[in-house]
């Protein structure tokens, strides 16, 4: 059978800041449609990667390759051609508080398209429904709850349809049903769209229920200790500190996934 080409592709990198060094000669593939986790303990380098894997920072070696284009070597405008591919939702939904959520979501459109504004408001009805905030287009962010600004960042992320989505921390400040409700959003996505999400989470519960595929960085070894779906790891525990990481001490979280 023949190997689904990859959509994102580590080569061989090293990461971190000078004589740093936080992870090296890592090497890793994200398939077309994983929901793919960055995994590991405080100070491992997942932010770090995510901003790598962006553009925001730079290897120290190796390199990304997004659809088989090297991207880290890539031209300035052959990296803006890649990123308009690509949506982002931050930790904290990074919408402009000035901006109704429709004058949010509506802006990449107005810079990387040349739609009608009639088309446009359309597109950002349809995007807020997508994420369950129809009717919300003239709300201001501090009008709205933090789950709900998590959903209009994502909505803002999903604008120009982007192939990948990159998420940094999305459960991060919110309640546990605020969490599983986004989690349930970002599968929908991904089975309804076709959109492969990167995610970086600490969230066991999360990660166990949304990760089709992932890495986990290892901040003592500084490489990646072990790859695949979490749950796989959780039952197949590769080593002590995935194991560990993966049950938070509770053996009997393993057992009950059995």
């Amino acid at each position: 059978m023949k190997q689904e080409k990859a959509i994102i592709e580590a080569r061989n990198l090293t990461m971190g800041y000078g004589d740093f060094i936080l992870q090296k000669d890592m090497n890793f593939t994200v398939r077309p449609n994983d929901i793919f986790i960055i995994m590991g303990g405080s100070g491992c380098g997942k932010s770090s990667l995510l901003r790598l894997l962006t553009g925001l920072n730079e290897p120290l070696g190796g390199a990304v390759y997004i659809d088989g284009v090297n991207f880290t070597h890539a031209t300035p405008d052959t990296r803006k051609s890649i990123m308009q591919k690509c949506g982002i939702l931050y930790q904290s939904g990074a919408l402009f508080s000035s901006m109704t959520l429709a004058e949010n979501i509506a802006l990449p459109l107005q810079q990387y398209t040349d739609y009608s504004q009639a088309l446009i408001d359309e597109l950002v009805s349809l995007k807020l429904a997508l994420v369950g905030l129809a009717g919300f287009e003239s709300f201001y962010p501090s009008e709205i709850s933090g789950g709900m600004k998590k959903r209009a960042g994502l909505a803002r992320a999903l604008a120009l349809d982007p192939k990948i989505v990159y998420f940094d921390e999305p459960s991060a400040g919110l309640d546990p049903v605020s969490s599983k409700l986004l989690d349930d959003l970002m599968k929908n996505i991904n089975q309804s769209l076709g959109t492969t999400l990167v995610v970086v989470t600490h969230e066991l519960s999360s990660l166990l229920d949304i990760g089709t595929n992932g890495i986990f960085l290892d901040a003592s070894s500084k490489r990646i200790i072990a790859q695949g779906k979490p749950r796989d790891l959780l039952k197949n525990p590769p080593n002590e500190t995935v194991y560990e990481f993966l049950t938070r001490g509770k053996s009997e979280n393993v057992a009950s996934t059995k």
